[in-house]
C-alpha cells in the first residue's frame, strides 16, 4: 500500500494516542519526530515533503522504531540522546534522561561559579554527566568532579565528556562521599533520586524504563538526599554551597533537613514550571585568620 511522509505520521500519531494517551499535540510531535529520525532530515523538510511517497525500508524501519515507542520506551532511549543545556549527549537505559527542569539547578550553580577564578565543584550522581559538563562548558576556570555509584553511568558519561571535548571534568565511582575523604568543595551539586519507592508513577510512561536506583529513595523519596545533606559540611569549604535538586512538593523537608545540618541562608527557587525544583544552602564557617 502506497503511504506518503504525511499518511505515514498522522496515522502513527493516531497509535500513540490510542496505546499511550498521549495528547494530539504531543503525539503529533513525536510521530513525527521519529519520521525524521528515519529520514535524516529536520521537520521542515518533512513539511515541505508531505506528499512525497514512502520507500518500503522507510516504512520498515520506521514501524520498527514506532513499536518500540507504543510499548513506552522513551524516545531519547530509542535515538540514543538527549538535548540538555544546548549539550547533545548520549543516553542509554544505565543513565536517567536528563529533564529540562534540572537545568534550573545548572543555573542555580552557573549563579555561584565566578567566571575567571579558579573555584572546585562536585556534582554527586552525575549520571549522563549533564550537570557536571554543562557547568564545565559555561566555566571552563572551574575544576570539575563528577561521581556516580554505578560504572555503567560513568562510561556513558566519560563518552559525553569525550565527544563534547570537554575532558577537564574527573570522573570518579564513588557511592556518594565514599571515595572522598579529605576532599573539599566550593559548590556541590546533585540531582539525587528523591521519588518514593510507591510512587505508581514509577509504574507509567518513561520512568518505567529508567534506572530504578536513579529515581527512588526510601519510603518518603528522601534518604539520599538526608546522606547527601548529613555528610556536607565534611566536603565544604567555608562559605560553600549545597544544591540539591528535589520534587515539587518536598522542599521544606529539605529545607528543615539542610537547617538541622548548620547550613544557612538557605533558599528554594523554581524551575520554569513554576515548581518548587532546587534548595541551596550554605556552610556557615569562615576562614579563620590568626596573627601571632
Amino acid at each position: 500500500m502506497t503511504q506518503t511522509v504525511r499518511t505515514a505520521w498522522a496515522e502513527a500519531q493516531q497509535r500513540l494516542i490510542k496505546t499511550l494517551s498521549l495528547d494530539t499535540n504531543e503525539a503529533k510531535f513525536e510521530a513525527q519526530l521519529l519520521l525524521q529520525n528515519v529520514l535524516n532530515v529536520n521537520r521542515a523538510w518533512l513539511l515541505a515533503h508531505e506528499s512525497d511517497t514512502l520507500q518500503d525500508k522507510i516504512k520498515t524501519d520506521y514501524e520498527a522504531l514506532l513499536a518500540r515507542r507504543l510499548i513506552g520506551e522513551p524516545i531519547a532511549y530509542i535515538f540514543g540522546y538527549r538535548e540538555f543545556f544546548g549539550l547533545n549527549l548520549i543516553v542509554t537505559p544505565d543513565t536517567l534522561i536528563p529533564r529540562p527542569d534540572t537545568e534550573t539547578l545548572v543555573e542555580t550553580a552557573l549563579d555561584k561559579i565566578p567566571l575567571e577564578t579558579p573555584f572546585t565543584v562536585l556534582d554527586l550522581g552525575t549520571g549522563t554527566g549533564a550537570v557536571a559538563l554543562a557547568i564545565a562548558q559555561n566555566r571552563p576556570e572551574a575544576q570539575v568532579t563528577a561521581i556516580d555509584a554505578s560504572s555503567g553511568a560513568l562510561d556513558i558519561a566519560k563518552r559525553n565528556s569525550n565527544q563534547l571535548d570537554l575532558t577537564q571534568v574527573d570522573f570518579r565511582l564513588s557511592n556518594w562521599f565514599s571515595a572522598l575523604e579529605g576532599e573539599r568543595f566550593n559548590l556541590i551539586v546533585s540531582n539525587p533520586p528523591y521519588i518514593e519507592q510507591q510512587d505508581t508513577h514509577l509504574t507509567q510512561g518513561d520512568l518505567r524504563f529508567e534506572p530504578m536506583s536513579a529515581l527512588a529513595s526510601g519510603t518518603d523519596g528522601l534518604d539520599d538526599i538526608r546522606q547527601i545533606v548529613d555528610n556536607c559540611l565534611l566536603h565544604l569549604h567555608p562559605q560553600g554551597w549545597l544544591m540539591l535538586e528535589h520534587g515539587y512538593n518536598q522542599a521544606h523537608l529539605v529545607t528543615d533537613l539542610m537547617a538541622q545540618s548548620g547550613l544557612i541562608d538557605i533558599t528554594t527557587i523554581k524551575d520554569l514550571g513554576g515548581n518548587d525544583r532546587v534548595t541551596i544552602g550554605k556552610n556557615p564557617l569562615i576562614v579563620s585568620t590568626h596573627w601571632d
